[in-house]
């Protein structure tokens, strides 16, 4: 075993937003109008809140911008509320206006990340890693997952093809470091180790805290296997974790792996 490597992905953003405007100039009007699985939302709906993230992220991490602030009680709160907002206002907008504001919006975003020094500190952590305090590395790698599942969405419910072949490694990659948070308050024996099996391995060890590793350690006490399609739909509850389990095999101590099926790696 060793420490896991940072995932790098700022050179995936201008192939996946190339993707994303090729897979939208090409919907019909009914398509744009279909539903997702991100809760109320249809595919015009994923499409403007990918736009929205894209030009608050460039608007305050690249410009400085601060805009006005609102009370919440939490982080969840607050994203929830601003995706919203953002939605809202661009249902005004025709599906030829989005295509092209996305395409100028992720052009540019492509070209600030790459700008980015990787393990500089990143101007937010990433709350589902546990972490208050990330690396620009991780931060990126975040949004990368964000622009990737959403445009998985809009695949999903137009039926086009999955976009795994470069970028599906690279997006579990990330969502493992959501694994030591997950199991942070679950109590075993220093030592005691879970294996998770998917795009690659990885491992779960019980050291003063939960620490992750690459590669699978010796005598796990429970050993969960996952296909890569699977992984990522129920990180970002895409599917329940009875229909995820359906979908895995699990073996070992059954308390221990069933812990990784409420793993979440998205705000929500």
């Amino acid at each position: 075993m060793r420490a896991p490597e940072p995932v790098l992905t700022s050179h995936l953003f201008e192939p996946l937003n190339r993707e994303l405007i090729a897979l939208l100039r090409g919907l019909s009007p009914e398509e744009w109008n279909a539903p997702t699985v991100a809760g109320s939302w249809t595919v015009k709906d994923v499409a403007a809140h990918l736009l929205d993230t894209a030009l608050r992220r460039l608007s305050k991490h690249r410009d400085g911008h601060v805009p006005p602030s609102a009370g919440f009680r939490n982080v969840s709160e607050l994203v929830n509320g601003l995706n919203a907002e953002g939605v809202a206002f661009a249902r005004r907008h025709s599906p030829r206006v989005l295509t092209d504001l996305l395409e100028d919006a992720g052009d540019q975003q492509a070209e600030f990340f790459a700008t980015l020094d990787p393990f500089g500190e990143a101007m937010w952590g990433v709350s589902w890693a546990g972490e208050s305090q990330s690396q620009n590395w991780l931060d990126v790698a975040r949004e990368l997952t964000e622009r990737w599942h959403h445009q998985q969405q809009i695949r999903d419910a137009t039926r086009r093809p999955p976009l795994y072949e470069i970028y599906l490694e690279a997006v579990i990659a990330t969502f493992v470091r959501a694994l030591p948070f997950t199991y942070r308050d679950v109590a075993a024996p220093p030592g005691t180790a879970v294996v998770f099996r998917s795009t690659e391995d990885w491992s779960l060890v019980r050291e003063e805290e939960w620490r992750l590793y690459s590669g699978i350690a010796p005598s796990p006490a429970a050993t969960i296997t996952m296909p890569g399609d699977t992984a990522w739909r129920l990180f970002t509850k895409g599917l329940t974790r009875e229909e995820a389990r359906s979908r895995t095999s699990l073996e070992g101590d059954a308390r221990l792996g069933e812990v990784l099926f409420g793993t979440i790696a998205i705000v929500a």
